[in-house]
């Protein structure tokens, strides 16, 4: 899989957020022309010491959600946590876990934002534009924007917006359990978005892509 290089990444933090208002036109919402078969999911977690951190790519295999392959990396940490500039500092290791992948997924779901992001370029949107593939945002809390609870049943879902514009969904993935922040990433609607998190989604609160890397980032943590 070819992946695109758009910019590097030793900038400053306010070149970063620049990097972002630019980048953030060229996301592309396009309706998915067929469903996806090959998804990635990709979850990121520090070194127990802090000093590194470790991503990891879960593909897997759809309908019934066969695994496919894992992947990891572990970079040294070059960019401090500084809410709202997140992939600055995820997004390389990220990129180099995806390069090991001997599949090439047909989406990625990332645990992180879309364009539910106060300069709408999160960790999913960025990737987006680097992978070049559908990618979609699927975070555990709000980064921005308000909403109203969805109902309780699995499915239900509700607009999270920012002033006028929707930005996502607040999607209950499992009944009267906590709802997951879903958003565009690259290359598809919020609509897919939210097709594609419910059909990736079975017992548990987080889709399985995205839930078996995030048991894979931890394992490997532990041994860090």
């Amino acid at each position: 899989m070819q992946i695109k290089k758009l910019h590097n990444w030793n900038v400053s933090y306010s070149e970063a957020a620049a990097l972002q208002k630019q980048l953030a036109s060229k996301v592309r919402f396009k309706r998915l022309e067929k469903s996806p078969k090959l998804i990635a999911g990709m979850d990121c977690a520090l070194s127990k010491d802090g000093q590194r951190i470790i991503a990891c790519a879960v593909v897997v295999k759809l309908p019934g959600l066969k695994l496919v392959e894992t992947k990891t990396a572990t970079h040294k940490v070059s960019f401090p946590y500084i809410p709202g500039l997140l992939s600055f500092r995820e997004a390389p290791v990220c990129i180099a876990a995806v390069e090991k992948l001997k599949s090439e997924p047909d989406l990625f779901l990332i645990d992180g934002q879309g364009i539910a992001h106060p300069r709408r370029v999160g960790l999913a949107a960025h990737l987006g534009l680097f992978f070049d593939k559908p990618t979609i945002g699927c975070a555990k809390s709000r980064l921005t924007g308000s909403f109203e609870d969805p109902s309780g049943q699995k499915g239900s879902h509700s607009q999270l917006k920012d002033k006028d514009e929707v930005i996502g969904a607040v999607v209950r993935t499992r009944t009267d359990v906590k709802p997951v922040f879903v958003s565009v990433g690259n290359r598809c609607t919020l609509n897919d978005a939210i097709k594609t998190t419910l059909a990736c989604t079975t017992k548990y609160r987080l889709p399985e892509p995205t839930r078996l890397a995030h048991q894979l980032v931890s394992k490997v943590r532990l041994k860090a």
